[in-house]
């Protein structure tokens, strides 16, 4: 069929055709949002999931929703080895410059921009990460101190009053948070939680891999009662059927029911499978009705794909010794998994292997559903080991250079 004319999304983020399954959260966070906004207690939000649920798509969709409505918004994400302070700073700058054009917020919003400035002047040495030139001058006193957790908190301050004054909201988008450091990530749950109690409009909507919801906890003990966790997961299968189905039937081509579901048992509802499935099987389809054989044959094509770039990507992240603990985590299936057994698959202690595991988890690559347990964060990752590292002699010799067998 017409390439030209496909109307699925594979990739980092981007908005597949039809969001499904997904009305529910979207509206959870319209009205917290909505109730921040007019100085009403609410949890701010933070998703939590493995790769490619869609949380970053989420993300978006609920940043749209919120500057319809007319909030404040800042969309970041929070990449490796970046203090929070370096990524903040920026976002706050361009927010503080819209309200202080603003009548009603302009005296707030300067003060809130002269605290910023201090709190730049500050953190620029201490993290040596910021970058950012400021065109005002600080105001003594004013988020300056050294602290990051009061000085953030007296930053967010000003800047939720210049919210109020304004009648809108702030609202920081911030994905990837669980590679913010646990004592930054106590400083800005502090915060938020000072704006909570002032009923300031402030609030947070988040995104992660599973390992935020304890991060978060033991960064500070009351950080379950300030946030919400939902948890994104696979599509259930009448919304992954509307998701593969839906986009097709918009351009006027269907699907035989067979093929649809080996589309779904395939993909086990991930989103970001579904979109890779439809677009391999909408190119392999000679036209309507796409039929279990045009699945057939597009699957062996999306796995190729997934391997190339999905899964290769993250592999590409570690080290052989990383590798080797990750393949022998595949021979033992999907997981989670008992550090124990890990271990025994290896053939080494579980203590000896604890550094690796730790490097794996702040990579991003796995995460402990429960103490002692540890499961992989991306979806069919076993799969993927199990097809680039085949059995060709005892584990700690297994091939680690990527190559297939």
């Amino acid at each position: 069929m017409d390439p030209i004319r496909n109307p699925y999304a594979p990739g980092a983020g981007t908005p597949p055709p039809e969001l499904a399954g997904r009305d529910d959260l979207l509206g959870e966070v319209e009205v917290a949002l909505g109730r921040v906004r007019l100085g009403r207690p609410a949890k701010s939000v933070l998703l939590v999931g493995l790769r490619g649920v869609g949380k970053t798509v989420l993300l978006d969709r609920m940043r749209d929703g919120a500057e319809a409505e007319g909030l404040l918004t800042m969309r970041i994400e929070a990449p490796e080895q970046r203090s929070l302070p370096s990524i903040l700073a920026p976002q706050l700058r361009q927010l503080l410059l819209k309200l202080s054009r603003r009548e009603q917020s302009r005296e707030l919003a300067t003060r809130a921009l002269r605290g910023l400035a201090g709190f730049v002047r500050v953190f620029k040495v201490r993290y040596g990460d910021i970058e950012l030139h400021m065109d005002f001058e600080p105001e003594p006193g004013l988020a300056d101190n050294g602290d990051l957790e009061h000085d953030l908190s007296a930053l967010l301050e000003a800047v939720g009053l210049a919210a109020k004054d304004a009648g809108t909201a702030m609202t920081m988008f911030i994905d990837e948070l669980q590679y913010v450091e646990e004592e930054q990530l106590a400083a800005l749950v502090t915060a938020l939680h000072l704006c909570a109690q002032r009923r300031l409009p402030v609030a947070l909507v988040g995104a992660g891999l599973p390992q935020l919801r304890g991060r978060m906890g033991r960064a500070k003990s009351y950080a379950e009662r300030l946030f919400s966790f939902p948890e994104i997961g696979s599509l259930p299968p009448e919304a992954a059927r509307a998701a593969i189905e839906k986009p097709a039937l918009a351009e006027g081509v269907r699907f035989e029911e067979a093929a649809i579901g080996k589309i779904i048992a395939e993909t086990e509802g991930y989103p970001y499978f579904l979109q890779e499935w439809g677009k391999h099987v909408w190119d392999a389809a000679e036209g309507s009705p796409i039929t279990l054989a045009d699945v057939k044959l597009a699957s062996e094509l999306v796995v190729g794909a997934l391997d190339e770039g999905f899964f290769r990507v993250r592999l590409d992240r570690v080290s052989a010794s990383e590798r080797r603990y990750l393949r022998a985590m595949a021979s033992l299936g999907q997981g989670p998994h008992r550090s124990g057994d890990i271990a025994d698959a290896m053939g080494r202690k579980v203590t000896s292997l604890g550094p690796v595991r730790s490097k794996l988890i702040a990579k991003g690559m796995v995460w402990s559903p429960h103490h002692g347990e540890t499961a992989f964060t991306v979806p069919k990752f076993d799969q993927y080991m199990r097809r680039i590292m085949p059995e060709d002699g005892p584990l700690g010799e297994r091939r680690t250079d990527g190559a297939r067998g």
